[in-house]
C-alpha cells in the first residue's frame, strides 16, 4: 500500500486530543478549586462542564485530601489573582498561555480589556464557546481564543498576529510539564514574539514548589511531605509526565543554586528575569477565610519569601532560527505487516493527533507488526509526537524504529530517554 496524507484530510476527534496529550485535565482541577472557593463565574463554568470533586482533585492512584484541597486552593488563589493584578498593571494587552479552563477572560472583557487565551486545542475546543457564554454580548468582542503549542513558532505568531503594541505573556502551571528541550523552544519562542512586539513575560512557575512548600507546611506542618508527595503522584497521574524535569524549575531543597541555573537557562536563550516579590502584590484572599487569623498571617508573611518571575529580551546573544516551519506532512508506505513512514516538519501536539489518528484507522484494517520511521526530515519532536510513537511502539510487536535523526531531534530522545525505548 502506498499512501501519502497530510493533516488537511485528516479527521481528528477530542478523545484523540485527549490520548496525545492529556496534561490538560490538570487544567480541570484549578478550575473547580476556583469554584469551590466561591469565584461565581468560576462555579458557573464548572457546572456547564459537569466537574466533580472526585473527578478534578483524585486521581487514579491519589485521593486529595481536604488539607490538599484547602493549600491547593490557597496556593492558586494568590497565583490566579496576583498574576491578573501584574497583568492589567503592565498596560499590554493580555496573553494567557496557557488559559486552560480558567474565567479569567470574563473579568477582563468586563473592564473592557483585550484578553487572548492560548492553550492546546483539546482545551479551546472545550471551554472557548462555554466561558464565551459567560460574557455579556457586548463584550465579547474582547475575547480571543486561540489554539497553539508552545513551543510552535508559527501557530504563536498566528495567533497573535492581530495585536498592535506590547503584549503581557502570562504562564501559570506550564514550564513544570516541560522537558528541557521544550521549555528552551518555549524560551525561544516568547523572546521571538516580544522583540517583534515588546511587552513582558510573567511566569509564575519557576518558584512555585517553594510557594507549595510554605503554604502546606503552615497548614499541616511536618506532615507537608507526605501531602507534597500525594500532590505530585496526582499531577503526574493526569498529566501522563514527569514534572518538574527541567532547569527552570527551582528547586526548594536549593533555591540559590536552582534559581541561578535558572537564570542562566534563560540567558543562554536570550532573556533576562527579574524577580517579583508575590507578597507584596498579593490581593486579599477569599481562601485564607477558611483558615485561622494566626495561619492566614504566617501564609501573607511566607508569600513575601516568594517570587514571579518578570522575563523580557536581554542576556546572551542570540542567532534566531528561521520563521518558517514546513507543513508537517508524512509519506507511508506498507510491506508485509511493516508500517513505513518519513515524516516532514515537526511532530507536537498540532500535528501528533493526526499521525496517531492515522495510525490507529491503518492498524484497524490491516495488521501492523512493526513502524519504521524516516526522521530525516523531522524538525522537531515534542513530548506529544514522543506519546504517539510509544502508542505505536506498545501496539507493535516489533514496535518502533527511528532513524535518520537530526541533532535537536536525537538531543530530545536522549533527554527524555526514549533513545533507550526505541530502536
Amino acid at each position: 500500500m502506498e499512501n501519502t496524507w497530510s493533516l488537511d484530510n485528516t479527521t481528528v476527534d477530542y478523545a484523540l486530543l485527549e490520548k496525545v496529550n492529556p496534561v490538560f485535565n490538570t487544567a480541570k482541577m484549578t478550575l473547580f478549586q476556583l469554584a469551590a472557593n466561591g469565584d461565581r463565574d468560576a462555579a458557573a463554568l464548572a457546572k456547564s462542564m459537569g466537574l466533580t470533586l472526585e473527578a478534578t482533585q483524585d486521581s487514579a492512584n491519589t485521593k486529595a485530601s481536604p488539607e490538599q484541597v484547602l493549600g491547593g486552593t490557597i496556593m492558586l488563589e494568590a497565583r490566579y489573582r496576583t498574576m491578573a493584578r501584574l497583568a492589567e498593571e503592565s498596560g499590554y494587552t493580555l496573553v494567557d498561555m496557557p488559559c486552560g479552563y480558567t474565567p479569567r477572560a470574563i473579568a477582563f472583557a468586563g473592564k473592557g480589556l483585550p484578553y487572548y487565551g492560548l492553550d492546546l486545542p483539546a482545551v479551546i475546543r472545550e471551554a472557548s464557546e462555554k466561558i464565551r457564554a459567560l460574557v455579556p454580548a457586548e463584550q465579547r468582542k474582547f475575547v480571543h481564543f486561540r489554539e497553539v503549542d508552545a513551543t510552535n513558532y508559527t501557530s504563536l505568531e498566528k495567533a497573535l498576529e492581530d495585536i498592535d503594541g506590547g503584549v503581557c505573556i502570562t504562564t501559570e502551571g506550564l514550564l513544570m510539564y516541560f522537558t528541557d528541550s521544550e521549555a528552551g523552544a518555549l524560551c525561544d519562542n516568547i523572546r521571538r514574539i516580544l522583540e517583534k512586539k515588546g511587552g513582558c513575560w510573567y511566569v509564575a512557575d519557576v518558584e512555585c514548589s517553594l510557594q507549595y512548600v510554605i503554604v502546606m507546611r503552615t497548614l499541616v506542618g511536618d506532615r507537608f511531605m507526605e501531602i507534597m508527595k500525594n500532590a505530585t503522584q496526582q499531577t503526574k497521574d493526569k498529566s501522563d509526565v514527569e514534572i518538574g524535569k527541567n532547569a527552570l524549575i527551582a528547586s526548594p531543597a536549593d533555591m540559590e543554586g536552582s534559581i541561578r541555573k535558572a537564570m542562566a537557562f534563560l540567558a543562554k536563550h536570550g532573556l533576562k528575569a527579574e524577580r517579583v516579590n508575590v507578597g507584596e502584590h498579593m490581593p486579599k484572599l477569599d481562601s485564607l477565610n477558611r483558615v485561622t487569623p494566626e495561619q492566614a498571617a504566617a501564609l501573607c508573611a511566607g508569600m513575601k519569601h516568594c517570587a514571579f518571575w518578570k522575563i523580557t529580551p536581554g542576556g546572551a546573544a542570540v542567532t534566531l532560527p528561521s520563521t518558517e516551519t514546513k507543513g508537517f506532512h508524512a509519506d507511508a508506505a506498507i510491506q508485509s505487516g511493516t508500517l513505513s513512514l518519513a515524516l516532514t516538519g515537526r511532530l507536537d501536539t498540532i500535528t501528533a493527533p493526526s499521525l496517531l489518528s492515522f495510525f490507529e484507522k491503518t492498524k484497524a484494517e490491516q495488521a501492523l507488526d512493526a513502524v519504521e520511521v524516516d526522521c530525516s526530515r523531522l524538525e522537531y519532536i515534542s513530548s506529544a509526537g514522543l506519546r504517539v510513537l510509544l502508542i505505536m511502539h506498545k501496539a507493535c510487536t516489533g514496535g518502533v524504529s527511528l532513524y535518520g535523526e537530526n541533532e535537536t531531534v536525537r538531543e530530545i530522545l536522549e533527554q527524555t530517554g526514549f533513545d533507550s525505548i526505541f530502536h
